[in-house]
């Protein structure tokens, strides 16, 4: 099988024409508590970083001239309460501290709240009695986004799809007087097998990542008239952007959204859409360089503001500013 060669200045050609920039990008990164640096088996090249090498790393991505970041903390303890979440020497916080001693405002940082991470049964929120209990966890989410505000961050992304979040997570840093901390809230964060990397890299020691049932609160595809609706209520509650994830899948709602509210919007290309283009490459029935530079282009083109990729620092290289 014959394939066309595209040469840099092509792909530079077309990541130009559909308006992409170095700011629009936002790099993800797993920071852990374990010294020793680990590889991610179902995402080649992604890593996750032990908290002493976080600068190393940080500089890595700056000198490829993206400015945004967003932590995914892996910590060594757990518990059924989630509470090392809120821990002000977690590892997340610590990664923080150390962030923006070094870096200060040159840097654009922003923080997952979740509570995945840090729980026994790998939900995204608390669980009683068998059920995620929302009221309960959105407590958790807003002590957990004031201590990363506290820490630093500069922007935090509510991520476990409780209702309430955002208004729960906003009231609470206007107590503590952050008002201008920025929300990213994943606002349509859908049901889907592509976070499974992820998974196996986060919680996979924990509990039996691959059977979790997260259908209770994260969101379902086909019905785009609640999507719009989870859209609008997170404007209303304050967001200052919303996100949709998977990426590649959902390229319409961004379409929608843009339309619709005229609001800022990221899209997550997640581990899985990275895990398939590495591994399609890898077997050579795909041309991986090409796959990368397009599927971040359709994000772009559908209209999204911010695209967060594990294909960020590759992508950079592209680009001029």
């Amino acid at each position: 099988m014959q394939t066309q060669h595209i040469n840099d200045f092509e792909y530079k050609a077309f990541l130009n024409e559909v308006g992409l920039q170095k700011k629009h990008l936002i790099f993800p990164i797993f920071v852990q508590e374990e010294e020793k640096e680990s590889k991610i088996s179902a995402m080649p090249g992604i890593t996750q970083t032990p908290l002493k090498a976080i600068i190393k790393q940080v500089y890595n991505i700056m000198d490829t001239g993206i400015s945004s970041i967003i932590i995914f903390g892996i910590p060594d303890k757990r518990n059924g309460k989630g509470s090392f979440a809120i821990d002000k020497n977690g590892v997340v916080q610590q990664a923080l501290k150390k962030i923006k001693r070094e870096f200060g405002n040159s840097l654009n940082v922003i923080t997952d709240v979740c509570v995945c991470q840090y729980n026994l049964s790998g939900h995204c929120g608390l669980v009683i009695n068998n059920k995620v209990d929302n009221d309960s966890s959105l407590n958790l989410l807003s002590k957990i986004a004031l201590s990363h505000v506290e820490a630093g961050a500069d922007v935090v992304a509510p991520s476990s799809m409780m209702d309430g979040q955002v208004y729960s997570i906003k009231k609470s840093l206007k107590e503590y007087g952050f008002q201008k901390t920025k929300i990213l809230s994943y606002s349509a964060k859908h049901l889907s097998s592509l976070y499974m990397p992820f998974r196996s890299a986060a919680y996979s020691k924990i509990c039996q990542f691959d059977m979790l049932d997260k259908s209770s609160y994260q969101i379902a595809y086909t019905n785009p008239r609640q999507i719009l609706r989870e859209i609008e209520t997170d404007i209303n509650e304050g967001a200052d952007m919303v996100m949709v994830k998977p990426g590649i899948v959902h390229l319409d709602l961004v379409c929608r959204i843009k339309e619709k509210f005229g609001f800022p919007t990221a899209v997550q290309s997640v581990s899985g859409e990275y895990a398939m283009i590495k591994a399609a490459a890898m077997h050579g029935w795909i041309e991986e360089e090409g796959w990368k530079v397009s599927s971040l282009a359709s994000i772009k083109r559908a209209g999204a503001d911010r695209i967060i990729s594990y294909f960020s620092m590759d992508i950079a290289t592209y680009l001029d500013d």
